[in-house]
């Protein structure tokens, strides 16, 4: 199994509540232990050792900048909305962990347009007008607060988002 699908495995746990915070830190630890091992094993030595947390901190970094991406829909909607894809697309192979966090901002992105279509259609009621600001906050701050997360190697689910990808 590759190391994404288990990442995504001990996520789904760990969401579950069958894995606490702390046996999910430590499952994902051993995952990267035994990954750093084999390939260890294969190339001989202590450069191994040294690139697996380079690429965890690579991983950390891009899943970081996937997450604050999406800011970038307040500058220039259409690339707020293009470039976390992007970066998902291009990366995933690099680096498989972030197969997962790419999945959850493409959940949002699709979960913000459904919402903000519904609120739109509901200001001709007067109600859609405060649910148009509070996902104007949302927006905002979700992605922040993931990428923070996502930097300190913890996934974290934006909440209200529908599940489309798994």
């Amino acid at each position: 199994m590759a190391i994404a699908d288990e990442l995504e495995r001990l996520h789904r746990l760990h969401q579950s509540g069958a894995l606490s915070v702390e046996e999910f830190r430590a499952a994902k630890a051993s995952l990267i232990d035994r990954q750093e091992t084999s390939a260890g094993a294969g190339q001989g030595g202590d450069s191994c050792r040294n690139a697996a947390p380079d690429i965890e901190l690579r991983t950390r970094q891009w899943a970081m900048f996937l997450h604050f991406s999406f800011l970038a829909a307040f500058a220039l909607p259409v690339v707020g909305l293009v470039a976390p894809i992007l970066i998902w697309q291009l990366k995933k192979e690099e680096l498989p962990a972030i197969d997962i966090h790419g999945k959850m901002v493409v959940n949002w992105i699709l979960s913000l347009i459904i919402y903000a279509v519904i609120s739109a259609l509901l200001v001709l009621v007067i109600v859609g007008i405060p649910l148009l600001m509070t996902l104007g906050v949302v927006s905002f701050v979700f992605p922040i607060i993931a990428g923070i997360k996502a930097n300190n190697g913890e996934i974290w689910n934006y909440p209200m988002s529908l599940v489309f990808l798994k």
